[in-house]
């Protein structure tokens, strides 16, 4: 089970006027622990006046660049975001999980696909990732990147898109689509809607050439980009998916159990396996697995506590459970056993889960 670890800053370089792009060092003995996929992320936590607060940002360095970085974006009133931006400086210690998510596809050196990446805002960071990572190990792909910004300042890692266009010439196509500066084309000016989405197919992208599309950005502007490919004809198992809640003031909000009025929440006996031990304790009515943990001083991991990251995944051996929400797991990890834990309660009275699946 992943565990929190100390990574020194050994760069923080502003982008644009509200994100910056901070590189970090692993402890010379835990180099392997922070080996990371394309697409995957980092969950940082760091106390602020005796209030932990823990949150999740994208690696935007490809697999093939010999570093660790991440893209961190301002949030109004976020603690940790903040803080990155005003007070984070070289030579700083961060405490962070080693690498997880799934959201990319293997890497076949052998294959020549055309992938589609669309970005809105930061989403953008774990695609430049993906993108990089497949130009640097497909020689034989072609990668197309539509970005989403409201106007030109605020378009993240803008040079270096530029200079991979030019590194990877006739491999690399990027489109950047502006709410508010006007462009010289109609098709690049404002929202990315499901007429835009008409235009571009018809006329830059065609969508039954497409083997991979990754989609990272606002959830309804994603919900549209997903369904126009899907009645395009593009397999839903072609398209993933990464949703980012860009609102998360970065403070953990208080918790509260549904009410318990007609008897439906339903308690339970858990038997919990992390890091290798096991324990059994009772979870209250309506109490969510993780919540039961805690409960029980067990440190089970979290981050966004929304369904969003899937820091939290557990395995459901025996039982049944019910998920409020769902924004990470695929459909194979739902069917083989795997739950959010901080979104799932009991619907049996026996359930065993383990962390260390």
């Amino acid at each position: 089970m992943s565990r929190f670890h100390a990574l020194t800053v050994t760069d923080v370089t502003p982008d644009t006027r509200d994100s910056v792009v901070v590189t970090l060092q692993p402890q010379s003995e835990e180099q392997d622990l922070f080996r990371f996929e394309q697409g995957q992320y980092l969950t940082f936590r760091r106390d602020f006046d005796g209030h932990e607060v823990r949150r999740c940002y994208s690696i935007c360095a490809g697999t093939e660049d010999g570093a660790l970085k991440v893209g961190i974006k301002r949030v109004d009133g976020g603690a940790f975001s903040c803080w990155a931006h005003e007070s984070m400086r070289p030579g700083d210690m961060v405490e962070a999980m080693p690498p997880l998510g799934s959201f990319n596809a293997p890497i076949e050196p052998d294959l020549a696909r055309f992938y589609v990446g669309f970005a809105g805002g930061s989403g953008i960071t774990p695609i430049l990732s993906i993108l990089k990572t497949v130009l640097a190990r497909e020689p034989n792909s072609q990668f197309t990147l539509v970005y989403a910004n409201r106007q030109i300042s605020s378009i993240m890692f803008r040079e270096e898109l530029e200079d991979l266009k030019n590194r990877y010439l006739g491999r690399l196509q990027v489109i950047h689509i502006l709410k508010s500066d006007a462009q010289d084309t109609e098709l690049f000016s404002g929202r990315v809607d499901e007429r835009k989405l008409n235009d571009l197919f018809d006329t830059l992208i065609d969508p039954q050439d497409i083997d991979i599309a990754f989609l990272c950005g606002p959830h309804g502007m994603m919900e549209t980009v997903r369904g126009s490919l899907e009645a395009r004809g593009v397999a839903a198992d072609k398209i993933r998916q990464e949703l980012f809640k860009s609102d998360q003031p970065g403070r953990l909000p208080a918790r509260l159990r549904p009410e318990v009025i007609d008897g439906s929440a339903k308690e339970a006996d858990l038997r919990l396996t992390i890091d290798g031990t096991t324990r059994e304790i009772h979870m209250e009515p309506g109490e969510t697995i993780l919540e039961a943990a805690h409960r029980h001083n067990i440190d089970a991991p979290y981050s966004c506590c929304a369904g969003v990251c899937s820091t939290c995944r557990g395995k459901v051996l025996e039982g049944e459970v019910e998920m409020a929400a769902n924004h990470a797991l695929e459909d194979d990890e739902i069917r083989d056993g795997y739950v959010l834990t901080c979104q799932s309660r009991p619907l049996s009275k026996r359930l065993v889960v383990t962390y260390d699946a």
